[in-house]
C-alpha cells in the first residue's frame, strides 16, 4: 500500500521506521506537527519525526490544522491507500479521514476501550494496572472509539515510569502496526467494535496534577511519580520552592514521620506519607540537575521537624 504517515514525537520514530523497512508497503509522506519552539534559545525545531522523514528522504506535510485547504489538496494528490497515525497530536477532520481508501489506523498505547486519550500509559502508571498493551484501530470521529484491528500486552513493572513503559509500548506497538498493514493489504484482518464495557479515559496530565499530596498513602504518591516521569514531572514545595521529585523507594518498616515531613540521615533522606514513609532518591532543585536525594538533603541542611509545604 501507499502510506502517509502521520506523527510528532519521539515515541512515534520506531514505527515510522517499521514501515520504511517493509518491503510491502512504501512510505510516500508524512504528516506532522509544525516546528516548535525548544531549548534555552526558544529557536523553531522540527519534529522527531519530521527529522527522521528527512533523513528518509520522504515529503514532510506540517498543517497548522489538518483541515487546511493546501494540506487536503496535497493529500488527495498523493491519494493513499492508508495512513497509519502514532501520537499525530491533531484532532482529524472527516474530511481529512475520507481521503485515503482504507482510512487512518491509529497506534493506540492501551488495551481500548480502556484509557481512551492523550495520556494512557501514565494513567496505566497512576492506577496500578499490572498490564496494559497496544491497539491498532480504525480512526472514526469518536474519541479513540473505532474499531480494532490488532492488540498486544504488556507487563507494568513495579518500577516502570510512564517513560520506560512507554518506550517499550513504542518498539512493540512498531511491529504490531507494521502487521495491521499488512493484514488491511492482504485482506486477512478485519476490525472488531470495542466493547461498551470498561471504557475508561485517559486526559492529558497537568502539572498542577503531579503535585505530591504527602498525605496520601505511599503506595498513591510512589505511582505519582513514576506516572509523571518524565514529563510533566512529580514536584513538591520545599522553603518555598518547586523541588521535583524524580524517583522514590517505599519503606515499609518507618511510620514514624508525619504526612510530608522530612528527615535526613547521613547516606539518606526520607518523607512522610499517609502510610509509610519513601525515601527520596533523585529530586531536581529549581533551575538545578537532577541529583540524589541524600547530596540534597546535605546541600540545604534540613532542620528538625521540616516539612514539605502541602
Amino acid at each position: 500500500m501507499r502510506l502517509v504517515f502521520a506523527g510528532t514525537p519521539e515515541v512515534a520514530v520506531p514505527a515510522l521506521d517499521a514501515l520504511l523497512a517493509s518491503d510491502r508497503h512504501e512510505v510516500v509522506a508524512v504528516v506532522t506537527r509544525p516546528d516548535a519552539p525548544a531549548g534555552r534559545g526558544r529557536r523553531l525545531v522540527a519534529s522527531p519525526v519530521a527529522q527522521r522523514a528527512e533523513e528518509a528522504g520522504i515529503e514532510v506535510l506540517k498543517p497548522v490544522k489538518p483541515r487546511d485547504e493546501d494540506f487536503l489538496a496535497r493529500l488527495r494528490e498523493i491519494a493513499p491507500d492508508c495512513c497509519p497515525v502514532v501520537a499525530y497530536g491533531a484532532l482529524l477532520p472527516k474530511v481529512a479521514l475520507d481521503i485515503p481508501a482504507r482510512g487512518w489506523v491509529n497506534l493506540h498505547f492501551s488495551l481500548l476501550p480502556a484509557w481512551r486519550g492523550a495520556a494512557p500509559v501514565q494513567h496505566a502508571v497512576l492506577a496500578g494496572d499490572e498490564m496494559t498493551g497496544a491497539s491498532t484501530f480504525l480512526i472514526e470521529q469518536g474519541l479513540d472509539s473505532g474499531p480494532v484491528y490488532g492488540v498486544l500486552t504488556e507487563q507494568v513493572r513495579p518500577t516502570d515510569t510512564s517513560g520506560d513503559l512507554l518506550t517499550r509500548l513504542a518498539f512493540a506497538g512498531a511491529g504490531l502496526l507494521a502487521a495491521t498493514m499488512d493484514g488491511i493489504e492482504d485482506g486477512t484482518l478485519r476490525p472488531v467494535p470495542q466493547p461498551a464495557e470498561g471504557v475508561s479515559l485517559a486526559p492529558k496530565i497537568e502539572v498542577e496534577d503531579a503535585r505530591i499530596d504527602w498525605a496520601a498513602p505511599a503506595l498513591r504518591v510512589d505511582r505519582v511519580v513514576r506516572g509523571c516521569t518524565p514529563a510533566p514531572g512529580a514536584w513538591t514545595v520545599f522553603r518555598g520552592e518547586r523541588l521535583k521529585v524524580k524517583s522514590v523507594r517505599l519503606v515499609t518498616d518507618r511510620t514514624d514521620l508525619a504526612p510530608g515531613e522530612i528527615a535526613a540521615t547521613k547516606n539518606a533522606v526520607f518523607a512522610g506519607t499517609g502510610s509509610h514513609a519513601v525515601e527520596l532518591l533523585w529530586v531536581q532543585p529549581q533551575g538545578k540537575k537532577p541529583m540524589a536525594g541524600a547530596d540534597w538533603s546535605r546541600g540545604v541542611r534540613i532542620a528538625a521537624g521540616e516539612r514539605f509545604e502541602a
